[in-house]
């Protein structure tokens, strides 16, 4: 598959020095055979600094090895992520890859053994088991977010690190229009944060809806956008610039100009992090 459609929005390189595998066991041990479990993984980002490791941060990656290295006794389990999400983004489903010799149960235990030592912000909502060459990144054949909007004059105190405040109404009809307008294959340069440069900056969104419901004192938008990658920032970059669209700012054929601009400064503000969820991971 070619490298430019698989990575995730808000992907980061990876370190380095970032081992391949956890292929052993604890040291010394030559026991067992090595299994390789594809977890599906939902998190409330607001309390981790993004999914990736980080030094003096704790990451959702962190506290998943941190529990499997005790549950399976080795002493470092390496946990391959399919979306490098960002400080404050969720997931009802990322999708993520771990190689031991030390799980003898059927893979539809590994979930339960680990909820019970995981903090209630995280869950592993299922395990299956997979090829030992499976790679969480490159098989993957698309990814699918949601961002949510809340708009009304009143905040909500409730659920407000799930979705955006705006506090303007939005036409819904002018932001489906503009949405129309970015599906299908196009340079996505102008929705990708300055200072992360890709091979090709060419995606294909197979699908970007826009959908509104009544909520509180206002209606929350949910934007779904589903493509065969994404570059850095991308889905809120677009939530952004349609939401320019929605308070009347821009037309919704403007989006035209901003594909053919190739420029980042064209586009909308990039929209905060926690409206961000990572639904699906398509392979």
């Amino acid at each position: 598959m070619n490298h430019s459609c698989s990575g995730g929005e808000d992907s980061l390189p990876p370190p380095s020095d970032a081992p391949e595998s956890s292929a052993a066991g604890p040291a010394g041990s030559t026991e067992g055979t090595q299994r390789a479990f594809l977890m599906t993984i939902a998190y409330n980002g607001a309390n981790y600094f993004g999914w990736q490791l980080q030094p003096d941060h704790v990451t959702v990656q962190q506290v998943l090895e941190k529990t499997l290295s005790k549950l399976l006794k080795e002493p470092r389990v390496v946990v391959h992520g399919s979306s490098r999400t960002d400080t404050g983004v969720h997931a009802l489903a990322q999708r993520a890859v771990i190689r031991t010799v030390n799980w003898n149960a059927p893979a539809d235990k590994l979930p339960f053994a680990l909820n019970i030592s995981l903090p209630q912000d995280i869950v592993v909502r299922e395990a299956v088991e997979v090829p030992l060459a499976f790679n969480p990144i490159k098989d993957s054949t698309g990814k699918r977010y949601r961002y949510q909007v809340y708009c009304s004059r009143k905040s909500d105190p409730i659920q407000s690190n799930t979705h955006w405040w705006v506090r303007r109404r939005v036409s819904v009809d002018a932001m489906r229009a503009a949405a129309h307008l970015l599906e299908g294959k196009h340079d996505f340069t102008s929705f990708q944060t300055n200072g992360s440069p890709r091979s090709s900056t060419v995606r294909t969104v197979r699908s970007l809806t826009v959908s509104a419901a009544p909520y509180m004192d206002g209606q929350l938008l949910t934007i779904e956008i589903e493509a065969n990658g994404f570059l850095y920032n991308m889905v809120r970059n677009i939530v952004g610039t349609l939401v320019q669209v929605g308070v009347g700012r821009k037309p919704p054929e403007w989006i035209m100009e901003v594909i053919a601009a190739q420029d980042r400064s064209s586009a909308g503000a990039t929209a905060p992090p926690h409206g961000l969820f990572l639904t699906e991971v398509l392979f």
